[in-house]
């Protein structure tokens, strides 16, 4: 089960498909799924009486640095009634005027923190902090409806030091490809994906949404023989875990049972050595054919649903939106590349965290992963009773970051022009103000206004820093269309925004230099 409390009221009363919850009830269920899952939960709005929220337990700490933040001790103890300030426990309600009245039980007890985990190796998370105050009295009844008062809650016990997770149990590059962090009960019992996918997803079909097919994973001589335009190929290439981020479980009459998603699905490429789509896996590179949103709606579980489908549909290959669900806001970004990651202190375009923060992010509120998520910042929080993210995140990490640039194939740039460009690099062109150390980021020290650089300020706002990263630059060539929104679809127009955008006055001889520079990274 997984308890979610989202984004303001309003997010807690509404998913962002039209289904309508109870105000105030921040603890839902759908399955085994919050309420930021792509179909939505529903309740009627009628007299059921709600229990008073027990304060909740210590979310699991991820790992310091590696496994993302350390997590603090047990949650506070709840109010007397649900979150979001509701009344404890409601009695049946009396009747007035205006409508349905009811008069407010006493207020629930608080719940005793639970310390949280802690992180891995030596960057442990803090011990648990003790529960807070106890629950506060009923609130106000509903309309027309009277109210007593109700006794407070005890307060909460102290949290419980956490234990340490020892990185190496789990295999980096196994999570990264094979994981899906029982994200599978999302895609098959929710979305019911495995239904479309059995029922008209051939091979041909799947390579033109993006999907990539590992060719080592396949037998020899079997994909010369394959009918690509059956439906059965797809499930034979599941069953051999040969389609590129997609873990699934065939059955002996050939039926795919149940679905999952890993992180390959978006970061990782092949080079197209058998085939456009089919070859060797490349991990790390973004898969800029994939079209997550074009995939997610071939869910039976969305049919009917034709505001999500036209969000979804909007996005187009290489896209996708990691807060739409979660803010309703529809205004998706490029998939990015993780590779070269090692030493780059923060991950995303906004800089919201370092690498596992992402991670736990990606893991828990979009793959669907059962796992435990936590950041007031995003007023964002999902924690599942079963943990399957947070132990992984290290191991996770030390793969991530051990994932190389490309290699810059030569002949791919006038090395005379890369030399002159590298001087306009850290001179006129003043790039290296940002640009700086060995990563070529100022992450570590400063996020920048999206005004400063002339960049779209709504994803900024959207996130929880309000401000852009300086990106590292890395592999370049294999990173095309550049910017977080895609808005740059050539080195040059990346090179041509600067020079508008800070009024830097180079000559097309001086941004061609640049170019050919930028080409050599």
């Amino acid at each position: 089960m997984s308890h979610l409390i989202s984004r303001s009221t309003h997010a807690l009363i509404h998913s962002h498909w039209g289904t309508k919850l109870r105000p105030g009830v921040a603890l839902a269920v759908c399955g085994a799924l919050s309420l930021c899952a792509f179909s939505g939960c529903s309740s009627d709005d009628d007299d059921t009486t709600s229990s008073g929220a027990q304060g909740g337990s210590g979310a699991h700490g991820g790992s310091s640095g590696k496994g993302g933040a350390s997590g603090k001790g047990g949650a506070k103890g709840g109010t007397g009634g649900g979150l979001a300030g509701e009344a404890g426990q409601s009695t049946q309600g009396g009747t007035s005027n205006a409508g349905r009245g009811g008069t407010a039980g006493r207020g629930g007890k608080s719940g005793a923190g639970t310390g949280g985990n802690a992180g891995a190796l030596e960057n442990a998370g803090e011990a648990g902090t003790g529960g807070s105050k106890g629950g506060s009295g009923g609130s106000n009844a509903g309309t027309g409806g009277s109210s007593t008062g109700a006794a407070g809650g005890e307060s909460g016990g102290g949290g419980e030091t956490g234990q340490l997770i020892d990185p190496t149990s789990f295999d980096g590059k196994q999570v990264f490809r094979y994981d899906t962090f029982g994200d599978d009960v999302f895609w098959t019992e929710t979305l019911r994906i495995n239904e479309a996918i059995q029922a008209a997803l051939d091979p041909t079909t799947a390579l033109g949404l993006g999907f990539k097919v590992d060719a080592d994973a396949v037998p020899a001589g079997v994909l010369a023989s394959a009918d690509l335009t059956s439906p059965a190929t797809t499930l034979a290439l599941i069953g051999l875990d040969a389609i590129v981020g997609v873990k699934g479980t065939v059955d002996e009459e050939g039926n795919l049972t149940r679905v999952g998603i890993t992180c390959a699905l978006c970061h990782s490429n092949v080079d197209d050595s058998v085939m456009p789509g089919i070859g060797v896996r490349i991990d790390g590179q973004a898969n800029r054919d994939l079209d997550p949103g074009a995939i997610i709606a071939l869910s039976p579980g969305l049919a009917g649903n034709q505001a999500a489908l036209d969000v979804l549909n909007s996005w187009g290959p290489g896209f996708y939106d990691p807060r739409w669900n979660q803010d309703g806001i529809n205004h998706p970004v490029v998939i990015p590349s993780i590779y070269g990651l090692a030493g780059v202190p923060l991950e995303t375009f906004t800089g919201d965290g370092p690498v596992s923060y992402w991670n736990a992010y990606v893991a828990v509120t979009q793959m669907h992963g059962q796992g435990v998520f936590f950041d007031p910042r995003i007023d964002v929080a999902v924690i599942y009773d079963r943990d399957l993210v947070t132990p992984k995140l290290p191991s996770l990490f030390d793969y991530e970051v051990s994932l190389l640039k490309p290699a810059v194939p030569a002949g791919a740039f006038d090395a005379d022009a890369a030399t002159r460009g590298a001087a306009l690099f850290t001179g006129t062109a003043e790039c290296s103000t940002c640009h700086t150390g060995s990563t070529l980021t100022d992450a570590a020290t400063k996020l920048h206004a999206a005004a400063e650089t002339g960049m779209e300020p709504l994803t900024a706002s959207r996130s929880a820093t309000g401000l852009y990263r300086t990106t590292p630059l890395r592999g370049l060539l294999k990173n095309a269309p550049y910017f977080h929104d895609g808005s740059a679809a050539t080195l040059a127009a990346v090179v041509t925004h600067y020079d508008t955008a800070l009024s830097l006055g180079l000559s097309s001889g001086e941004q061609s230099d640049l170019v050919e520079y930028l080409k050599s990274l």
